[in-house]
């Protein structure tokens, strides 16, 4: 079978996906609103770097009134706050390498970048949240004395402060995993200082301390199912499983239904930063070789595969006689 391309659409501006080597193939890639290529607006890193101050500030400001007013609750929130400012200076940086445009070098650009920067953030969080329960377990039963004027006066100024930072970092998630990782992280905090508050409140009125602990734990349990389901998918997108809003059954039995098409092998699906799904794919026409590309085969593989919502692929047409010189995978 003779080697012959055809490429329909217009390249991306940043990456589309690379196609098989072997045999004649043709590959497209279309320009969309999330294409893989898709600089997130400058808004979005201004966002995140005004989080970022907001959260260090905050940080300072528990950790000094925690060791002050021995409140377990706002130490532990306060070293929540060191490693969410941590976490989202790293998803700052990824961001802005995440920009960098592809090269010969990086064929798919630096998206998965940012993937890599929600994993870190998800696992962090964890770690910590373990830490948390570990040190409220070992302060069950003893006796401690803790201001709560100052822990109150900083854990409402640090819910307000978080309250801020989550809406903003909310308007510009954007499916993005990135500032999904950062927006967890503010969300946390956040739902950290009404655990803090509400532990002052009851230690306030009704001097029944083990409310701090109790609140450390309360912190934790929140945070935890968040950040394992983020860490989930950011390994899942590393290992280049199917996206969970793709199925691989249906782009099967699609491109099945094509006139002319007899058989679909080398089905490949996956994505490079969770938002945007490629796919790969071999298609065994019933045609001779001058005709393959004549009978309107690829066009409508492209239309059914982004009927799917699959918009980066890259197709490799074949004739029947061409399966004996070919590995499957």
């Amino acid at each position: 079978m003779e080697n012959h391309d055809q490429r329909h659409g217009h390249q991306h501006h940043a990456h589309g996906s690379e196609g098989p080597s072997d045999g004649s193939h043709a590959g497209h890639s279309h320009d969309g609103d999330g294409g893989l290529g898709h600089s997130h607006a400058p808004s979005s890193l201004k966002a995140l770097l005004a989080v970022i101050v907001f959260t260090s500030v905050i940080f300072f400001a528990e950790l000094i009134a925690g060791l002050i007013s021995g409140s377990l609750a706002l130490l532990a929130d306060a070293m929540h706050m060191l490693s969410d400012s941590t976490g989202l200076i790293i998803a700052a940086i990824a961001m802005l390498i995440g920009r960098r445009p592809r090269s010969t070098r990086a064929t798919y650009g630096y998206k998965r970048t940012e993937v890599l920067a929600a994993m870190l953030n998800a696992t962090v969080v964890s770690a910590l949240s373990v830490w948390i329960v570990i040190e409220a377990i070992m302060r069950l039963g003893k006796d401690v004395e803790i201001q709560t004027d100052l822990m109150l006066i900083v854990a409402v100024i640090g819910f307000v402060t978080n309250g801020i930072s989550a809406l903003v970092l909310m308007r510009h998630q954007d499916g993005n995993i990135n500032m999904r990782g950062a927006f967890l992280h503010v969300l946390s905090d956040m739902l950290g200082s009404v655990a803090v508050i509400i532990a002052g409140l009851v230690i306030r009125y009704t001097g029944w301390m083990p409310a701090d602990t109790i609140a450390s734990i309360a912190i934790a349990a929140i945070i935890i199912p968040r950040a394992v389901s983020l860490l989930k998918e950011a390994l899942n997108i590393l290992l280049e499983r199917v996206p969970a809003h793709a199925e691989p059954a249906k782009v099967d039995e699609a491109l099945r239904t094509i006139p002319g098409v007899s058989d679909v092998h080398d089905l490949h699906i996956w994505s490079i930063d969770g938002k945007e799904i490629l796919a790969t794919v071999h298609l065994v026409v019933e045609s001779s070789s001058t005709q393959l590309y004549s009978c309107g085969v690829l066009d409508r593989a492209e239309a059914e595969l982004s009927k799917l919502g699959i918009f980066h692929s890259t197709i490799q047409l074949e004739s029947v006689d061409h399966s004996d010189h070919e590995s499957v995978c």
